[in-house]
C-alpha cells in the first residue's frame, strides 16, 4: 500500500500525457513476449513431432509439415516487427512523457518565490530538470512494461499446459508469478537505500564538480582547492560503494531468477515426465511445455533492472510530483494578482510578506501594508537598506506569494539591479520580452535604449554572441540592452529596482533620461536610495520596517525634504 501510495500521483502524470501510447507499448511488448514463447513452443513441437513422424513410412507421407513451419515463419516475423514495433512506440511514448513533464516542471517554476529558490540552488534545480526526469522513464520502462508481459506470459503458459493438464497449468502459473514477482519485489526493497544513495552520491558529484571548476580563482585566493577536491573525492567514493551495492543485488537477482527458472523447468520436466510415461500427454506436448516454461521465465528477469531502480525513481518523483501538480485558482481575498480597478495601476491591501518564504514564516518583512497608485503616477520608494523596497517589488511583479492580503496590478515589467543576459545570440536576449518581434521592432528599441550605434559596430550585429552572464558587453552596454528589453515588452507598468546602480554619472544619466523620455503615459514605480532616480518620480513613499512612514507628491514641502535624504549623484 504505502508503494502505491508512492506511485499513484506519478503514474496519474503518466496516463494524463500519453495514455494510449504508453497503452499501445505495453501491449506490443506483450505481443513481442508470448510471439517469441510460441516460436520456440510451436518449434519444439514441429521438431519432436517430425522425429516421430519419421518412425514410419505411413506416418512420414501424411504428416504435414506446411502449417507448422507456415506458423514458424509467422511468428518469426511477427516478433521482429512486434519487437521493433515496441522499441519505437514505448520509447517515442517515453520520451513524449518527459518532454511534457519538463514543460510542466518549468511551469512548476514559474511560481512566486521560484526565481529565488533557482538562484539560491542553481545545481540542485537543473539536476531536479535533468537526471530527476529521466529517472522517470524506469517506471514505465523497466517496471510497468515487463511486469504486463511477464504476467501475461505468465497467465499465457498456465492456460497452455492446463489444456493438457489442468493442475500443472496452474501449479506452474502460480510458481512463475509468485518467484519473478517475489524476487522483484525482494530486490526492490533492499535496492532503495542503495538507489536513493547513489541518486544523492551522484547530485553531490556534479555539484561539487561545478564548484570546482566555475570557482577555481576563489578556491585558490581561499586556500581551500585542496579541500575542494578532497570533497570532490568523497562523493567519489560514496557513488562509488553506492554502485558496488547495486551490483551485487543485481547478481544476487540474476542467481535468484535462475535458480527459480532452473526449479520450474525441472518440475515441469518431472510432470511431463510422468504424464507421458502414463500416455496422458504426447511426446511433442511434453516438448512445447518444457521450452514454454523455459522462455516463461525471462520476463520477469527483465524486472530486476527496473526493481533495482525503483527508488530512485520514487525519489525522484517525491522531488518532482509536488511541482508538477496544476495550481487551482487563486481564492479573491488572498494572494494572486488580480485586476486593480479602473484607474488604478495597482493596489495593495493589507499585505503582509516575508522574503524569506517558508523557510522564515514568523517574520514577514512587510506588515498589513496597502497602497494604491493611479494609473500615469510614477512613484519612488525610498527607505534604508532592509526597509522592503525590493520585497515590495517581487511582491508586485509576482515573484512573491503574500502570506495574506490582497495583491491588484495591471500587466507589467521588472527590471532589477542585475542585468539577466545568457549565452545567445543578442537578438534572442531581446526577443525574451516578445518572442514574435522583427528586427525592425528590435532595433526601434536598441535605438531608444542608446544602444544601436553599438550594436551596428558589431562585426554580426543582431546575431552577435553574448558569453555567459553577458560576457562581450561592457556594464553601461549590458545595463541599455536590459532597457532595451524592458521597452520591447509593452506593458503599463514598469518596476525599477534601483535601475543605474553600478553605472558611471553619466552613463546613469542618459539611461535615466532615456527611461524618463519613455515612460510617458505608462505608471512606474521606482525602488531608489539615489537622488538622481528620486527625482524622476512625482510622489516619494517613505519605507521602515515593511511600513510606509511617509508619503509626499511633487510640489510639497516634504517631497523636497524627502530628496534632500537620498544619496547624491
Amino acid at each position: 500500500m504505502k508503494l502505491w501510495r508512492e506511485l499513484r500521483p506519478l503514474l496519474v502524470v503518466f496516463a494524463q500525457a500519453r495514455r494510449r501510447w504508453l497503452l499501445g507499448g505495453a501491449l506490443l511488448a506483450a505481443l513481442t513476449v508470448l510471439s517469441g514463447m510460441a516460436l520456440l513452443g510451436l518449434a519444439g513441437w514441429f521438431i519432436t513431432a517430425t522425429a516421430i513422424a519419421g518412425l514410419s513410412a505411413a506416418t512420414a507421407f501424411t504428416f504435414d509439415v506446411f502449417m507448422p513451419s507456415a506458423g514458424i515463419r509467422l511468428l518469426a516475423l511477427g516478433r521482429t516487427a512486434s519487437r521493433y514495433g515496441e522499441r519505437l512506440v514505448t520509447h517515442d511514448a517515453t520520451l513524449g512523457v518527459l518532454a511534457q513533464l519538463r514543460e510542466r516542471l518549468f511551469r512548476g517554476w514559474a511560481q512566486p518565490e521560484a526565481a529565488r529558490r533557482l538562484l539560491a540552488r542553481p545545481a540542485q534545480l537543473l539536476f531536479r530538470l535533468t537526471a530527476d526526469i529521466d529517472a522517470l522513464d524506469s517506471l514505465y520502462l523497466r517496471v510497468l512494461v515487463p511486469a504486463s508481459a511477464a504476467l501475461l506470459a505468465a497467465l499465457a503458459t498456465g492456460l497452455a499446459l492446463g489444456l493438457a493438464h489442468w493442475g500443472l497449468g496452474v501449479a506452474v502459473a502460480l510458481w512463475l508469478v509468485a518467484a519473478g514477482l517475489g524476487i522483484a519485489w525482494v530486490v526492490a526493497q533492499r535496492a532503495r537505500r542503495a538507489a536513493r544513495r547513489r541518486a544523492y552520491g551522484l547530485e553531490a558529484l556534479r555539484a561539487r564538480s561545478v564548484d570546482l571548476v566555475a570557482g577555481q580563482t576563489d578556491l585558490v585566493m581561499a586556500g581551500q582547492l585542496d579541500a575542494q577536491r578532497g570533497a570532490l573525492a568523497a562523493a567519489d567514493g560514496y557513488l562509488a560503494r553506492a554502485d558496488n551495492a547495486l551490483n551485487r543485488l543485481e547478481t544476487r537477482a540474476a542467481l535468484a531468477y535462475s535458480v527459480a527458472g532452473t526449479i520450474a523447468l525441472s518440475a515441469t520436466l518431472l510432470a511431463v515426465g510422468a504424464l507421458t510415461g502414463a500416455g496422458t500427454m504426447g511426446a511433442p506436448v511434453a516438448a512445447l511445455a518444457l521450452l514454454l516454461v523455459l522462455t516463461a521465465t525471462e520476463p520477469f528477469a527483465a524486472l530486476s533492472r527496473g526493481a533495482l531502480e525503483l527508488g530512485r525513481t520514487l525519489l525522484a518523483a517525491r522531488r518532482l510530483v509536488p511541482r508538477m501538480q496544476t495550481p487551482g485558482p487563486q481564492p479573491a481575498t488572498e494572494g494572486g494578482a488580480m485586476v486593480p480597478a479602473p484607474g488604478l495601476a495597482l493596489q495593495l491591501i493589507c499585505v503582509t510578506a516575508n522574503p524569506g518564504g517558508d523557510e522564515a514564516p514568523g517574520r514577514p518583512l512587510l506588515r498589513e501594508l496597502s497602497l494604491a497608485l493611479r494609473a500615469g503616477e510614477h512613484v519612488a520608494l525610498i527607505g534604508s537598506s532592509g526597509a522592503g523596497k525590493s520585497t515590495l517589488l517581487a511582491l508586485v511583479a509576482g515573484e512573491l506569494a503574500p502570506h495574506s492580503g490582497v495583491v491588484q496590478t495591471q500587466p507589467h515589467s521588472l527590471l532589477t539591479q542585475r542585468t539577466e543576459l545568457f549565452q545567445d545570440s543578442l537578438r534572442d536576449n531581446l526577443r525574451l520580452a516578445d518572442p514574435d518581434a522583427d528586427d525592425a521592432r528590435l532595433w526601434q528599441v536598441l535605438e531608444a535604449a542608446g544602444l544601436a550605434d553599438d550594436v551596428r559596430a558589431l562585426p554580426q550585429t543582431l546575431d552577435a554572441r553574448l558569453g555567459e552572464g553577458g560576457l562581450g558587453l561592457s556594464g553601461g552596454q549590458a545595463r541599455r540592452l536590459a532597457l532595451a528589453r524592458l521597452l520591447l515588452r509593452r506593458v503599463p507598468l514598469w518596476l525599477l529596482d534601483e535601475p543605474t546602480e553600478g553605472l558611471d554619472p553619466a552613463t546613469a544619466r542618459d539611461v535615466l533620461q532615456r527611461l524618463k523620455d519613455q515612460a510617458s503615459g505608462r505608471t512606474v514605480l521606482l525602488a531608489t536610495h539615489v537622488r538622481r532616480e528620486a527625482a524622476l518620480a512625482d510622489r516619494l513613499l517613505g519605507l521602515q520596517h515593511g511600513r510606509i512612514v511617509a508619503d509626499a507628491r511633487r510640489g510639497e514641502a516634504q517631497f523636497e525634504a524627502m530628496l534632500g535624504t537620498l544619496r547624491p549623484d
